[in-house]
């Protein structure tokens, strides 16, 4: 490469043409590594904000999962035609909602 004032002069191969040559910014790509390094480190170094207890995320866990059962309980419902299985579902989410109750 040949350096001309800021510009480092690169030679590309274009589709139809031989050879171009182009002017690039020197410095640009390192600026581009630098802050994609920069990126990674700051989402590798958790927070102080962020930190959560393990006793916090097993119950954001245990919260997560009963609100997907809440929703499959629901879906289930709009589709039951049968007494018995429906007010078998309206048990299952009248249990849901008081496990839900006692996270919060």
């Amino acid at each position: 490469m040949k350096t001309k004032g800021i510009f480092q002069k690169k030679s590309v191969l274009l589709p139809g043409r031989i050879w171009q040559n182009s002017l690039m910014a020197r410095g640009w790509e390192s600026k581009d590594v630098e802050a994609q390094a920069e990126e990674a480190q700051e989402l590798k170094a958790p927070s102080d904000k962020t930190t959560k207890s393990v006793d916090q995320m097993e119950k954001d866990r245990d919260k997560a999962g009963l609100e997907l059962s809440r929703k499959r309980i629901l879906n289930e419902l709009e589709v039951a035609t049968h007494p018995n299985h429906r007010k078998s579902l309206e048990a299952a989410l009248a249990h849901l909602d008081q496990k839900l109750n006692e996270l919060k």
